[in-house]
């Protein structure tokens, strides 16, 4: 029996044919004519070419997904990226650009990233704007995304370039639905299984209510480098950056205002800080309970110095507990791109780029702390600052990267602090 080739004699030539599913490089192996070829292909002029275009059906077969929340919930869409299953906290952000940056971001790890925009790769991949070496994520989801991206510095589209981090994703499923939910009854853990083969959804079902809680875990050792790293050295002014999961963007910030900056592993005592004679400390964002950070101990060592401390996301929470305040866990989190935070007092407004799940209790503030920020949208605290010494922390994301950049100023008030 001979099988018919999709393309072949369905339009008036191949050109058409490739056009509609957007599969330039298939034109050159599409035939009009109805000619067998021993692949059982139709419309083939031979048979290397015949394996050439099954190699490029093969590649465009579909994938079925499954993303299946702890409670039960099952959402059913297509795969794309790597083939799979994992598993964390399914958490969305609200941006409208910057996926590659969230995507790198390591405050990431343990999560499953939902994306609200509706369309997703729309200008592809560009390692400039990595926020660490390599995709952070356990999964993605989005609504819809496109493997043809349309942009002068694409190297890469999202498709491959997840398929080539091994990390599974999916796309058209109701992600309103999803976010609603998760806004609703909060973030939760599930599971994201994607294959070409046909899935039985109780058994994932089963295996998705026996998640644990990702944040059980110390996630911050799982990120923060291991090594030493020193950043534009012999400048006069350094920087000591605990790294917690730090983004490249803190770094950019840091040297682009002339400094040295030593980047230390999240575990480096107290002591060995000191011996590098800095002229400022800067605690790095990162993933997880903060409460589990083991730069805690050590931020509040420091305390007793007089060396300019700033924490920034992550950072921020562990200056909180290094003063005596204490952290709760959010309902659903701030991960976007447009958070409004109020100064206290002279009540001005900036738009921020956050991304936590975590809040700092002001109320539980020590008498020589004051909060310094608030997000405008629901109270919690975005700021605090020591009354009388250069210590102070934001929940935002000064560097943004990805967003607005109202508040680089925080990395210049450092500056003005520096021994």
């Amino acid at each position: 029996m001979v099988h018919t080739c999709w393309a072949a004699g369905s339009w008036n030539n191949a050109e058409q044919a490739g056009d509609i599913f957007g599969m330039g490089k298939i034109k050159a192996f599409l035939w009009t004519t109805k000619k067998s070829c021993p692949d059982g292909l139709i419309g083939l002029p031979d048979q290397p070419k015949c394996a050439k275009v099954k190699k490029i059906l093969k590649d465009i077969q579909t994938k079925d997904g499954f993303l299946v929340l702890k409670d039960g919930t099952v959402f059913e869409g297509k795969g794309f990226g790597a083939s799979g299953r994992t598993w964390g906290e399914v958490v969305f952000n609200t941006g409208l650009v910057g996926y590659v940056e969230s995507i790198t971001d390591p405050s990431y790890h343990g999560q499953i990233l939902v994306q609200t925009y509706p369309l997703i790769g729309n200008y592809g991949v560009n390692p400039d704007f990595f926020e660490s070496s390599h995709p952070r994520i356990k999964g993605y989801v989005v609504a819809e995304y496109t493997d043809k991206p349309s942009h002068h510095s694409s190297r890469l589209s999202i498709d491959r370039w997840l398929e080539a981090s091994r990390i599974p994703a999916i796309s058209g499923l109701d992600t309103r639905a999803l976010v609603k939910r998760l806004r609703e009854d909060g973030v939760i853990p599930g599971l994201l299984v994607v294959s070409d083969k046909p899935l039985k959804l109780s058994p994932l079902v089963r295996e998705a209510r026996q998640l644990p809680d990702p944040n059980a875990a110390n996630l911050v050792a799982e990120v923060s480098s291991p090594d030493l790293h020193v950043y534009q050295p012999g400048r006069r002014k350094r920087i000591v950056l605990i790294d917690c999961g730090t983004k490249l963007g803190i770094i950019s910030q840091l040297t682009r205002r002339g400094l040295s900056v030593i980047r230390v592993p999240h575990n480096t005592s107290p002591e060995a800080i000191l011996s590098f004679n800095p002229s400022g400390l800067v605690i790095s964002n990162g993933p997880g309970n903060p409460e589990l950070c083991s730069a805690v101990k050590t931020v509040a060592a420091l305390l007793t110095e007089n060396l300019p401390i700033l924490g920034i996301c992550l950072g921020h929470q562990i200056l909180a507990l290094a003063a005596g305040a204490r952290t709760y866990k959010l309902k659903f989190g701030h991960r976007s791109q447009n958070q409004p935070c109020l100064e206290m007092g002279s009540q001005r407004c900036y738009l921020t780029s956050q991304n936590h799940g975590y809040a700092v209790d002001q109320k539980s503030l020590p008498a020589n702390w004051q909060p310094w920020l608030v997000n405008a949208n629901d109270g919690t605290n975005e700021g605090i600052r020591h009354k009388h010494r250069p210590f102070f922390g934001v929940q935002f994301h000064p560097e943004a990267c990805p967003g607005p950049t109202d508040t680089e100023f925080i990395f210049d008030l450092l500056v003005e602090q520096l021994r």
